[in-house]
């Protein structure tokens, strides 16, 4: 992509002032910076001008919306969706004051860790397949920076020798049968000290812990937005990448208890379905088929 260039407009909105980045093509960058921390202006602009500087793709982060504070990416991104943001639309977020998770539970996200959500609007058929293509998408955006393997926790979760370093948000607006768009959220801790978070710090880590090297936030960027487009793509032309996610997945073989709503089920995890749905076996030896749930992995 070409060098950003700097479109003179500034817009106040009570908590931020937003600067407009114009590329040529369809390019652009929107930095919003709030008015608490502009002292982070600076360094927000030359690492927007980095991600979009080391983009290769199509349309995703074709409008890359760059925060220093906000209270959540997805919900930025839901109302942008809404008000008929294009298709590839990012909003990135240095830090969250009130980010989240699945089932409504908090993601912790300071600043120096990655908060992005991203706009899509694919087929109804395909929706499904965005899971997969999220989070395969960060263990090979993980393994292209940092030469980590990370592993796959059914269904949202990426892990890094058995603690969460990434989670991924789903979320869409349907109307019959067309979806109006969906919502990609993922959060990675990059930079983040667990040890000074007691309530997480035996189940989650951070790329900085596992890694000798420095990570680049950046390159991070980037090539998860890349490796996303691609994925995302496959699916959409019929293009199985189940096989890859099964590849990566830390939960078959394992027994695990899934819990969903009052429902709870225990019995050994066997396989992922093209639509990503997780094939248990009981106890009973009889099959059922889950198609969303918590996962704890049972201790014996």
């Amino acid at each position: 992509m070409s060098e950003p260039i700097l479109n003179p407009f500034y817009s106040n909105v009570k908590t931020h002032n937003v600067e407009i980045w114009t590329l040529p093509g369809t390019t652009s960058i929107l930095a919003g910076q709030d008015s608490e921390i502009c002292s982070a202006m600076i360094n927000n602009r030359k690492l927007a001008k980095d991600i979009v500087g080391r983009l290769s793709t199509k349309f995703v982060g074709s409008r890359l919306h760059y925060y220093a504070k906000l209270t959540s990416t997805m919900t930025v991104a839901r109302k942008k969706a809404s008000d008929g943001a294009p298709e590839g639309t990012v909003v990135i977020a240095d830090q969250q004051t009130s980010g989240r998770g699945r089932l409504g539970r908090t993601w912790l996200s300071p600043q120096g860790n990655l908060a992005l959500s991203l706009i899509l609007k694919p087929r109804l058929e395909n929706l499904p397949q965005l899971i997969m293509a999220a989070s395969l998408a960060v263990v090979r955006a993980i393994k292209s920076v940092s030469g980590i393997d990370a592993t796959i926790k059914w269904p949202n979760d990426v892990l890094i020798k058995n603690k969460k370093v990434c989670g991924i948000l789903i979320e869409s607006e349907v109307r019959g049968n067309t979806v109006n768009f969906a919502i990609v959220g993922i959060g990675i801790n990059i930079d983040l000290d667990t040890t000074a978070f007691p309530d997480i710090a035996a189940i989650a880590t951070s790329l900085t812990q596992e890694s000798s090297e420095n990570i680049s936030k950046a390159e991070l960027t980037a090539t998860l937005l890349t490796e996303l487009e691609r994925l995302y793509l496959k699916t959409q032309t019929g293009t199985p990448i189940h096989r890859e996610w099964r590849e990566r997945m830390d939960t078959l073989g394992k027994w695990i208890e899934v819990k969903s709503g009052d429902a709870i089920e225990r019995g050994k995890a066997e396989d992922v379905t093209e639509n990503g749905n997780l094939i248990l076996r009981r106890p009973n030896n009889s099959i059922t088929e889950i198609l969303v749930g918590d996962v704890t992995v049972l201790k014996s």
